[in-house]
């Protein structure tokens, strides 16, 4: 390892973190993988671990410490480690503002005299609440539910940590993402895996609203580039927005993925359209989203059978599960 560029990811058995992962060792990185697998899997990097190219530490963030890292030279830090589902935030809020603040904080604090080259946070854009679009990275912050204020504090922390410690630190707010290992925790949330498994099951797609919402859907692979550009800029201290730049509506994913399709009650507290103005992000790195939702709904048809064991979400159980949101929300 000591003859290779050392990357940490943490979270790098999840959704995002493990395809970051794929990307770092495709780049020629060794890569630190910190994941407690409570809700990352490991077959996500079991090939990188078998072939050393990645050494998995099974630990909850918060219990990280510089013994864990204690390598002399680091060459990037991604942070993706977190709790990631707005619901479980409303009815436990205090575990959400733990693992996402103090979380932050332990894998600042385990890194603060690492010899690194960036640190690259990765946020939510749901911190910009019901903005008008397109959004840009100076729009007012509106957090309408405990994950969206655990994220930004996180976010508001390690940037503190770039100004008092002067360490190399930017942050990323991630729109709609999207790709192959969304969705495995079971938790009601993210909208393919729930399409996707009714599809499979031959169920009706079940549609909040009337559909007609648009979404500003980042395709996973395009969503790590990016990350690894913004950890290769001179810059520190930033924040830039990922996405697509171009929101499609919920009714066009349903077309897209095909199939009968069935209308649930409006969620109050969703904004009508999510809309990345990715100029910034533009203009500090050669990155460009390359991934069209089509593309990448093909992508994912094409390997539906990874949504097989899936939890089946039907009109019923979505009300149970959704019934805290309505009551919490407005």
């Amino acid at each position: 390892m000591l003859n290779k560029k050392v990357s940490i990811v943490t979270g790098g058995a999840g959704f995002i973190g493990s395809h970051m992962v794929d990307l770092l060792i495709k780049k020629k990185h060794k890569v630190l993988v910190i994941d407690d697998l409570s809700k990352g899997k490991k077959k996500n990097i079991h090939h990188h671990i078998r072939n050393k190219d990645a050494i998995l530490i099974k630990k909850n963030i918060l219990n990280i410490t510089s013994k864990d890292i204690n390598f002399k030279k680091i060459c990037f830090i991604f942070h993706f480690a977190g709790k990631d589902a707005i619901i479980p935030s409303i009815t436990n809020p205090e575990k959400y503002i733990n693992v996402n603040l103090n979380g932050t904080l332990k894998i600042l604090e385990a890194s603060k005299n690492l010899n690194f080259k960036k640190f690259v946070y990765a946020a939510s854009s749901s911190c910009y609440g019901k903005a008008k679009t397109p959004t840009d990275e100076n729009k007012k912050i509106s957090n309408l539910h405990p994950y969206a204020l655990s994220k930004y504090l996180g976010e508001q922390l390690a940037l503190s940590w770039h100004k008092i410690y002067d360490l190399p630190i930017n942050s990323v707010r991630i729109f709609n993402a999207y790709g192959e290992r969304i969705g495995f925790n079971n938790e009601y949330g993210a909208m393919f895996p729930i399409l996707l498994k009714q599809k499979l099951s031959n169920k009706p797609l079940t549609i909040v609203g009337d559909g007609k919402q648009k979404r500003d859907f980042i395709y996973v692979k395009d969503l790590v580039q990016a990350f690894y550009a913004v950890a290769n800029i001179k810059n520190s201290g930033e924040i830039f927005n990922a996405g697509y730049g171009k929101p499609v509506s919920v009714n066009l994913i349903a077309k897209l993925i095909g199939g009968k399709k069935i209308f649930i009650k409006k969620r109050p507290g969703e904004p009508e359209i999510t809309h990345s103005n990715i100029r910034k992000i533009k203009s500090f790195t050669n990155w460009k989203p390359k991934v069209s939702i089509k593309q990448g709904v093909e992508i994912m048809i094409r390997n539906i059978n990874l949504w097989e064991d899936s939890v089946l979400w039907d009109k019923k159980k979505i009300k149970l599960a959704t019934k805290v949101w309505f009551n919490k929300l407005k």
